[in-house]
């Protein structure tokens, strides 16, 4: 009796060992991170620390969560390949986006904006808000200064679904 033609299936099976391991790490990276966005709000309604989700390579982003450290604000970073899932899950509107998300307490804080609009947020609590926002990237905006700084607008949505200015702000050159 002869094996040739015959597979004993060892092949086919070491060869899905690495599609099984790349199945099972993937699947662990989503829950946890499912874990940290899901626990996030409850953890931040205790000690109103931020979380801001943003890519790894992003620059400004990094230059906004020192803004706010700098401002004495308790920051928490995770990185993302993009945020527009966490956009989507936060409420976030399509037209108010910008490169990195954040999320206070019961509020999403989208976009380059200012840490004491933050804090005024975090200690006003209102209760029509889902969020804050500075949409685009302006330049002068924390995280953004640079030459020709513009003056920019701080937007809020609120839960029926309304956007308005909630502040004014000019930009800045300088950091």
């Amino acid at each position: 009796m002869s094996t040739t033609g015959k597979s004993t299936g060892l092949s086919k099976r070491t060869g899905r060992a690495p599609l099984i391991i790349a199945v099972i790490g993937a699947a662990a990276i989503g829950l946890t991170a499912l874990y940290v966005w899901l626990n996030a709000p409850q953890a931040l309604a205790q000690d109103a620390s931020i979380v801001v989700y943003k890519t790894p390579t992003c620059g400004c982003c990094s230059d906004w969560v020192e803004h706010l450290e700098g401002a004495g604000l308790e920051v928490s970073v995770v990185h993302v390949d993009s945020t527009q899932a966490v956009r989507a899950q936060a409420g976030v509107p399509n037209a108010l986006g910008s490169c990195h998300t954040a999320v206070v307490g019961d509020y999403f804080v989208e976009g380059h904006v200012p840490a004491d609009l933050i804090q005024n947020l975090i200690e006003s609590k209102p209760d029509n808000l889902l969020g804050i926002a500075v949409p685009g990237m302006p330049m002068g905006s924390p995280g953004m200064e640079g030459p020709n700084p513009v003056r920019y607008d701080v937007l809020a949505y609120d839960k029926d679904g309304r956007t308005f200015v909630y502040a004014t702000r000019q930009g800045s050159s300088e950091r």
